[in-house]
């Protein structure tokens, strides 16, 4: 028997504790969340803010990388998502509040207020949008401003899809010097360096602070008609950020001022050409005088490609990326099951559904992945994993919808009137006769959009979701070919095993008799 004394003692001594760390629970100040948009510069800035939040050592902080554009960062800003990114004061007046010009920070933040944010802290220097011409073509040609552009029509554009459908990209420009081009190819802004490099297309849109202009020896033309208007870099955040996390908002304001464009040149380019990962660019900026260069970076490994590939393939993101990938893939697998055979089930039984249920999931397999995420996150009102999951159930369906239909309807009437005249009720008949001699077919539907969901579920790595499409990410932004191969070889192998785990998965839940009559 306990003795009592004892129990009370040890109940005296365990309370109090975990009522402290109740208290403790409860007064832990909440994490910060912080996004950035999907070309390098973004991924520097929200590394620096992140670190400079985790250093004031009030809360953890985490970095929401490459959310995508601005719409789908904005989208996870207003519900909550993150709560501060690097942003534009030219991008904020254009196209986030559709304004004619760009206001003083007070005027923003005033048309702001009804959206529940803030911008401040100025970082210091300007990145403007600006066109670019290869230097010996600028030359040939006379080209040196916007307005002479208008003279060569016979030049192709290859601009980011993002500046093709900006209020302030695109049609703005073309409208204002009444220049002669049709609508422009969509390039990723990543690629669109080595597209003009490579003589593919002959002018670019740039941004200003961009470190490839002097590798690649690009022209910047000037603004003449002065288009562009500032894009002075600032923090857009919720409003409340100071109220929640006085401390870690105190030690972001600290940033006021202190990158310069030849600083954030300087960042930019150890990134994308020494190859620097964004958050040794970010510390290395946050450990030396405001202003100062990154120290050189070891660039060794970016001329052994094959070196360079191992490094990134096995690096210490390898076991998380995989993990979230997996859950990804099966997950919404799962789910596609659940919802997927008893829809095929009833285009067997109720032909009349059949043109309705196989059209509408046909219909949102031919939707563009991308378009269906960035609809689903103010559908469900955040980023990351759920509207990821959804996308990926709705993108399996069909395989799983049709196989099932089909298995069942090549089953011979006769055979199910003879299990009718044995007394069978429907219910039986289907799970007794039908269901197993349709599994071989059934189990082929699901195999292919398993298969088909682990190439899919890279582009959830576009709005936070994580997995191998992370690493894909990146390289599109650093146009980093064995960053890419890195996210894009690990997927491919993960498709090859579960294509292998399912024919061994079939030969030991299906019958022989079943496998071979199939």
């Amino acid at each position: 028997m306990v003795d009592a004394n004892s129990m009370a003692a040890k109940t005296r001594l365990v309370l109090p504790l975990m009522i402290f760390a109740l208290v403790d629970a409860a007064g832990a100040a909440p994490p910060l969340n912080v996004g950035s948009k999907r070309f390098t510069e973004s991924y520097i800035l929200g590394e620096i803010l992140r670190q400079t939040a985790q250093a004031a050592g009030e809360t953890t902080a985490t970095h929401q990388q490459g959310l995508g554009n601005t719409a789908i960062v904005l989208n996870a800003l207003t519900s909550g998502n993150i709560d501060v990114y690097p942003e534009y004061t030219g991008t904020i007046a254009k196209e986030i509040l559709k304004l004619d010009a760009v206001p003083s920070l007070a005027e923003l933040n005033a048309k702001l207020a009804p959206m529940g944010l803030a911008a401040a802290v100025p970082l210091g220097f300007n990145n403007t949008y600006a066109l670019a011409l290869r230097g010996d073509d600028a030359k040939a040609k006379g080209v040196a401003r916007l307005s002479d552009l208008k003279a060569h029509p016979e030049l192709r554009l290859g601009l980011s899809q993002e500046f093709i459908g900006r209020a302030d990209g695109w049609p703005g420009l073309k409208e204002t010097y009444d220049l002669p081009f049709a609508t422009p190819r969509g390039l990723d802004h990543g690629l669109a360096y080595e597209a003009i490099a490579q003589r593919q297309v002959d002018a670019i849109d740039i941004y200003s602070t961009d470190a490839k202009i002097d590798k690649y020896g690009l022209t910047v033309l000037a603004d003449d008609r002065h288009y562009f208007p500032p894009y002075d870099a600032v923090l857009l955040y919720r409003a409340d950020l100071p109220q929640r996390l006085p401390k870690t908002w105190a030690a972001l304001k600290q940033l006021e001022g202190k990158i310069d464009e030849a600083t954030m040149r300087r960042m930019n380019a150890a990134a994308e050409l020494d190859g620097k990962d964004f958050a040794s660019v970010a510390a290395n900026f946050l450990a030396q005088a405001p202003g100062a260069a990154p120290r050189a970076a070891a660039s060794g490994d970016r001329s052994n490609f094959a070196a360079d590939f191992w490094r990134k393939l096995t690096g210490p993101d390898f076991g998380r990326l995989t993990l979230e990938h997996v859950l990804l893939v099966f997950v919404s697998l799962a789910a596609s099951i659940v919802i997927g055979i008893p829809l095929g089930i009833l285009c067997a039984k109720w032909p009349a559904s059949e043109g309705v249920i196989l059209g509408t999931t046909g219909i949102v397999q031919t939707i563009p992945s991308l378009a269906l995420l960035a609809f689903l996150i103010p559908l469900t009102g955040r980023i990351g994993t759920i509207p990821a999951f959804i996308a990926l159930a709705l993108y399996a369906l069909l395989p799983i919808v049709r196989n099932t239909y089909a298995a069942l309807a090549q089953i011979p009437r006769g055979m199910k009137d003879a299990a009718r005249s044995l007394g069978m009720t429907a219910g039986t008949i289907l799970n007794k006769i039908e269901l197993p001699l349709g599994a071989t077919t059934i189990l082929a539907g699901i195999k292919t959009s398993a298969v088909i969901n682990v190439g899919t579920a890279t582009i959830a790595a576009f709005i936070g979701a994580g997995g191998y499409g992370e690493r894909i990410v990146t390289g599109l932004a650093l146009n980093d070919n064995a960053m890419l191969l890195a996210g894009a070889v690990p997927a491919a192998v993960l498709a090859l095993l579960i294509e292998g785990a399912f024919r061994i998965g079939e030969r030991w839940a299906i019958p022989a008799g079943l496998r071979y009559a199939s």
